[in-house]
């Protein structure tokens, strides 16, 4: 069943079932929507906050954080709280957050968890106990594969970043000798083999270092990469790793141009590297830019944050507003929240949601952008194609 909506979020319709105003939040209002003894639900924001990857994190909380000021503003007599919990990108925390998260029973949906390999930990209890969680950013695309009922993706996953990525160094740089780096995660690996199948024979090798802050000297991966004569190197990973390669390569007097994912597209990694270093590196990611959200998002989102909206802060604002949505609808138990994702269809400030049977974006609104460092900022460069 799908559900219209009436009134505007950000400036830009948002689906749900409900009625304007506060009136909806009233005790006893009879038509369904969330009241009396329904009031007082969350929901929770689950990804970096602190740790080596917290950027883009912080990024995305900023977003959510957003979209229930908004709410509790329009809602100030049923007000919903945003818990943050913050897993420092690290997949060994991810179940015991995840517990957290199911053991508070006011918890009726969680946007994230922001990344693959705490997903691919955090997902599998979500699942089991019904706690609808919709990912802004995770773009493995195996999520989607496992069965968890409860998995929901707001953006495009590798299988449209990837190509892209790789059509954009054979077809715009037109590198012909590519080096291929990853960090060994479930996110890096994987990104990294999908621009492989692209690239094919150009690829003139691969190697593998540690993320999540764990190797600070990349030599040994300098020297590989300058031996074999590369003019393009494509990095899967973060970008706190990322920014040191490019700074160490740039130090040994490699020029190749690095393309990186979205892991990587933050103004952190032009930090680690150093601006001169990072510019004109390429960053790919399968979202528009923030900047160009609708309606008065980016206006709204400086005003609460005090700081431009990044990569994902979008749709991590939009993965709120459908959860928000839910509740105005009165869906605040698990299960009901779960069905009202299932057969949401509404505009967000980033893009038009739907959901197919496994919880992915409908392949239609899915968009790969390729963005470039310039004058020590990240830019817009151009919509590339997924295939």
């Amino acid at each position: 069943m799908r559900q219209k909506l009436v009134r505007l979020v950000g400036g830009v319709a948002i689906a749900a079932l409900a009625l304007g105003g506060t009136a909806a939040c009233k005790s006893d209002s009879g038509d369904g929507s969330a009241s009396g003894s329904d009031c007082g639900s969350k929901i929770a924001f689950f990804g970096a906050l602190t740790g080596p990857n917290a950027a883009l994190g912080i990024n995305m909380n900023g977003g959510v954080k957003l979209a229930v000021d908004k709410y509790n503003k329009e809602n100030t007599d049923c007000q919903v709280t945003l818990v943050p919990l913050d897993s420092q990108g690290n997949p060994e925390q991810a179940p015991g957050l995840a517990q957290k998260a199911l053991d508070d029973e006011k918890i009726v949906g969680i946007v994230g968890p922001a990344f693959s390999g705490e997903s691919e930990a955090a997902n599998p209890f979500f699942s089991e106990a019904g706690l609808v969680h919709i990912t802004p950013s995770a773009t493995r695309p195996s999520l989607a594969d496992q069965g968890w009922k409860t998995f929901f993706r707001a953006v495009g996953n590798d299988y449209s970043q990837g190509p892209a990525a790789g059509n954009y160094i054979k077809n715009v740089l037109k590198a012909d000798k590519v080096y291929v780096i990853d960090d060994q995660s479930a996110y890096g690996a994987g990104l990294a083999d999908e621009v492989k199948k692209v690239l094919g024979a150009a690829v003139l090798g691969s190697d593998k270092v540690q993320g999540d802050g764990k190797q600070n000297d990349f030599s040994a991966t300098v020297t590989k990469v300058k031996s074999s004569g590369a003019t393009a190197i494509f990095y899967g990973g973060y970008y706190q790793e990322a920014g040191l390669i490019r700074k160490q390569l740039t130090a040994a007097g490699v020029t190749a141009t690095l393309v990186a994912g979205d892991g990587v597209n933050d103004a952190s990694y032009i930090e680690g590297a150093g601006a001169a270093a990072a510019e004109g590196t390429i960053l790919t990611c399968p979202c528009q830019p923030a900047t160009e959200a609708r309606g008065s998002f980016v206006e709204d989102f400086k005003a609460l944050n005090g700081a431009e909206p990044g990569t994902y802060s979008d749709t991590a604002y939009d993965a709120a507003s459908i959860l928000l949505a839910g509740i105005k609808a009165g869906k605040t138990t698990r299960p009901d929240m779960l069905e009202f994702v299932k057969g949401y269809s509404g505009d967000g400030v980033a893009a038009s949601y739907k959901f197919t049977e496994t919880g992915e974006l409908d392949p239609t609104q899915v968009k790969v952008w390729a963005y470039k460092v310039v004058g020590g900022k990240v830019v817009p460069d151009q919509e590339i194609p997924k295939s």
